[in-house]
């Protein structure tokens, strides 16, 4: 009984430690909406200034303490001023990475200037023994408990009761409205991550006396920081609090009573964040404007002969080269496949994951095993290694189903973190007897001696042939149905969801995908040798191959090559020290640095600027044949540059829509609908049919639950109730996208295209319907078809022949509000509800599109349910209306009835103002 109490009082101080630490986030959080993943880095610098200053240069301690806590705060400053606030208009992808940029150079000029090793620092505060209910404990711990109750208590205070503290409020809850009050968001930003990064140096020096001082021990004390800023929900210091000191007691606990199971205490952290981010379900509100795009994407267009060339030329570098210029070409190749990952999982699919390398470590423990304990072959090894891999690539997906952005980055960080921990880091599991890892021996290849230690110019031309492979494979994806699917998923998921797109199924494909790459790379890294070492697999290298990706860039298959030449131990390490030797060791300081300067110049990377280069050179070539091959030319640079390859089809041709598309449509049947949020009733008992071939308005004031109707309708929320009957299928309790399939289609208030593909692969995206196995055969070769009959009548009849080649966000707005419709209704859906379709157009443009929902409903044979706010428009087009007032069904008939409705004049027509009457 005393050791439990002893070591949860042990645990106390640690927790106390993790809560200072988990402030410092918070206070970063709160002030400019940027989850700090340097945090811990710039906590390091701190504490690293505070010992060179007293140990090499004999400050006093207090002193030292101070410029330690002052270095952390610049640090803190000039990320936000010099990475953070040019990013404010760039994607929450590259802001994130800011971060990690940041980490990658902090914790390169660590090492460089004072290695990895651990150096023990005496503590300072007060260390004698105490006794508190009969167990002993040392003084130490007390006072960091203090401590942290102390700061929490100030900064409770400071952000309740102060003009800052509401100011940060403020600029967290709208900048703008904080603006027009005189709150300047870029000064309370700075203010706050040098605030908060001044509590990171506080933790980095008072934590080292207890876990020694060392670059790795001082970063990944991050993830327990950001655990218990999770319980906090970043946002309550005392909630914050609360959960370092019981992450702290835990780890403490098990650590005495759990010692039998390596990594146990260490992978808390890991299991909290999980709790937190799967339990709520829904991601951090992270800051961001309307100007916010996402990283552009590449064609995956394969050029044959280039391709050819290319290879040739490699395999004969590796036959003239030396031993260590071919370990040089094996590792970039190795990392090119780990950044190859990152692209499908997320430049493709948009999903942050941070876990390429414990999925590459996975792979390498699966097939050192199938090796080592059952005498498989290297080909036999290497395929179990793959395929093994890619159920645990869906487990690292689980959390996406309900996260994504940055608490996806936490939360796999955190599980290849516990999967290093307690299976990569346990000798039990990852060495053989006699060996430094799992012994694997000399590797051949269908009978051919491919060994690393004795021909590593073979090996190094087998992993070109199979880097060459994999990133055919991931171009067919992107060419794809399934490729796509996993970029619409990537650029909005509701809109992906609508139409008819599983957006759980697409991540987990993205995440198995990129599994097995990451797993080959496993392989290839741990076969290289005669034993499978797993320190080359260590978590947190994962942050540096996604800054690599981005400097790539994240969508294009161009940029591992490149990205991963920047990395120690590739050909560029080499190339640099035969221009400056000894350049190789500053390799990772200069990634990092090049990180930050490509965020800043131009988020998309190498990969966008050799594919424009690529397509004007094209250009120049094919313009010397003639104004025809020019034209080529003219549409395959926008293709390498718009990340779209357009097939364009033949609009004019196509058959008339009243002969080929009269579809036979299914009536819908809504009974007592009603949607609760909380305690408010936003549509109450609601009932209305909609027929084939006709149109039925739905109006009512602002807040009337119109909007809420159809979500309900169409599954987009949980808050709903009664029964939604398609012909005679009940498909209430069906998940949105599966209603889409079954025959309901919706456009959107806020129109949710998708801003970074063309319009024709936005079509494309909604008549797609590949079935299971389209997900395989997509790898080898990519599937496609012409667009259906009745998808080229949309195209003509809403006027887009001309627009199909044009990114998204080329378009007008009324172009953009026509899209949307034509996007829905190449689902073929038998019901089409439209949310606000003339929202924003002219007159003019209300009554084109008029004409087009009536087209639709008479010669096309859907059920159209009109939601608008152009009472004319809706009066003129619908055969029934119906009314709604706080979520109340008022009256129901045809347009003369409901206009002659006394209720309906009284409630509504009466109420509203003019403008509120026709836009």
């Amino acid at each position: 009984m005393d050791d439990i109490l002893r070591f949860a009082l042990l645990g106390l101080g640690l927790g106390a430690l993790y809560a200072l630490t988990a402030h410092g986030i918070v206070l970063v959080y709160r002030g400019s909406g940027v989850l700090n993943f340097a945090h811990g880095a710039i906590g390091m610098a701190g504490a690293y200034v505070q010992w060179e200053l007293a140990v090499n240069h004999g400050v006093p301690y207090w002193p030292a303490v101070a410029c330690g806590v002052l270095g952390s705060t610049v640090l803190g400053v000039l990320t936000h001023l010099l990475v953070i606030r040019p990013l404010r208009r760039a994607s929450s992808l590259a802001r994130l990475v800011g971060t990690l940029a940041v980490f990658i150079v902090l914790t390169a000029v660590a090492v460089k200037r004072y290695g990895d090793s651990v150096q023990l620092v005496p503590a300072k505060l007060p260390s004698g023994l105490v006794e508190i209910a009969g167990a002993t404990v040392s003084e130490d711990r007390i006072w960091l408990l203090g401590i942290a109750v102390v700061v929490t208590a100030a900064l409770h205070a400071l952000y309740k009761r102060t003009l800052f503290g509401l100011g940060t409020t403020a600029v967290a809850e709208n900048q703008g409205a904080a603006a027009s009050l005189g709150w300047s968001a870029d000064l309370i930003a700075a203010a706050n991550w040098g605030l908060g990064s001044a509590l990171a140096g506080l933790t980095g020096i008072l934590i080292v006396p207890v876990i020694g001082l060392s670059v790795t021990g001082l970063t990944t004390l991050l993830l327990s920081a950001l655990a218990a800023a999770l319980v906090g929900r970043f946002s309550s210091f005392p909630v914050t609090l609360a959960g370092g000191l019981v992450i702290g007691v835990v780890q403490s606990e098990l650590t005495r009573f759990g010692s039998d199971v390596t990594g146990l205490a260490a992978s808390v952290p890991f299991l909290v964040i999980a709790l937190m981010l799967v339990a709520r379900g829904r991601a951090l509100p992270l800051r961001g404007t309307f100007l916010e795009r996402l990283p552009a994407l590449g064609t995956g267009r394969v050029r044959p002969v280039p391709l050819a060339l290319t290879v040739v030329t490699g395999l004969l570098l590796i036959g003239l080269s030396s031993p260590l210029w071919a370990d040089a070409i094996t590792n970039t190749l190795v990392l090119s496949l780990i950044i190859l990952s990152i692209i499908v999982v997320t430049g493709y699919a948009g999903q942050v994951s941070l876990a390429a390398y414990a999925l590459a470590g996975t792979g390498a423990f699966i097939a050192g095993h199938a090796a080592a304990d059952w005498g498989w072959p290297f080909e036999l090894a290497l395929l179990a290694g793959v395929l093994g891999t890619v159920p645990i690539g869906l487990l690292f997906a689980l959390p996406a189903v309900r996260t994504r952005g940055v608490n996806l980055a936490i939360i796999t960080l955190g599980l290849g973190t516990t999967l290093e921990t307690m299976v990569f880091q346990n000798t039990d599991l990852s060495t053989t007897p006699g060996s430094d890892g799992i012994a694997v021996g000399k590797q051949t290849l269908f009978g051919i001696d491919i060994s690393g230690v004795d021909h590593p110019q073979r090996y190094a031309a087998v992993v070109l042939v199979m880097f060459v492979a994999a990133t055919l494979v991931v171009a067919n994806v992107r060419r794809s149905r399934t490729g796509r699917r996993l970029i619409a998923v990537r650029a909005n998921e509701r809109a992906a969801a609508a139409l008819g797109i599983d957006v759980r199924a697409a991540k987990l494909y993205a995440f198995g995908l990129s599994a097995a790459i990451a797993a080959l790379a496993g392989v290839l890294t741990g076969f290289r040798s005669t034993s499978v070492v797993f320190a080359d697999f260590a978590s947190f290298e994962s942050i540096t191959a996604l800054g690599l990706a981005v400097i790539g860039g994240v969508g294009f298959l161009v940029g591992p090559l490149f990205a991963a030449t920047f990395a120690a131990g590739t050909v560029g390490a080499r190339f640099g020290d035969l221009v400056l030797p000894g350049l190789s060791e500053w390799m990772p300081l200069i990634g990092g640095i090049i990180l930050v300067l490509t965020l800043v110049g131009n988020q998309d990377g190498i990969g966008r600027e050799l594919g424009k280069q690529a397509a004007a050179a094209e250009r120049r070539l094919l313009s010397k044949r003639g104004p025809k091959h020019a034209g080529v030319a003219q549409g395959s640079a926008e293709a390498a540059t718009d990340g779209n390859e357009p097939v364009a089809p033949d609009v004019h041709h196509a058959a008339p829509s009243q002969a080929a598309h009269r579809t036979p449509g299914l009536p819908l049947h809504v009974r007592d609908l009603t949607v609760r949020y909380g305690g408010v009733v936003a549509v109450d008992g609601l009932s209305f049919d909609i027929e084939p071939g006709r149109v039925v308005g739905l109006i009512g004031p602002n807040g009337a639950g119109k909007t809420s109707a159809i979500d309900a309708v169409t599954g987009f929320t949980r808050a709903a109730s009664g029964s939604v009957r398609l012909g005679d299928r009940n498909v209430t309790r069906l998940p949105v996208h599966r209603r889409a399939g079954a025959g309901l289609s919706r456009s959107f208030q806020s129109l949710e295209l998708f801003e970074d593909m063309s319009v024709l692969d936005n079509l494309y995206a909604a008549c797609d319907r590949p079935g299971p196995w389209a997900y395989l055969k997509d790898l080898v070769r990519p599937g496609s078809r012409p667009l259906p009959a009745h998808v080229l009548v949309a195209i003509r009849e809403f006027g887009l022949e001309n627009a199909l080649d044009r990114p998204v966000g080329d378009l007008s707005y009324g172009e953009r509000r026509l899209l949307a419709i034509a996007r829905a209704v190449a689902t073929s859906p038998s019901v089409l509800l439209l949310d606000e379709p003339a929202a924003g157009l002219s007159d003019d443009e209300s009554r084109e599109l008029a004409h087009l929902v009536r087209r639709l409903a008479e010669d096309w044979g859907m059920g159209v349910l009109l939601v608008e706010h152009d009472v004319d428009m809706v009066m003129s087009v619908c055969d029934e209306v119906v009314v709604l007032d706080f979520g109340h069904r008022i009256c129901v008939g045809t347009p003369e009835e409901v206009r002659g409705d006394p209720a309906v004049r009284a409630a509504y027509l009466g109420d509203l103002a003019p403008e509120e009457v026709a836009p």
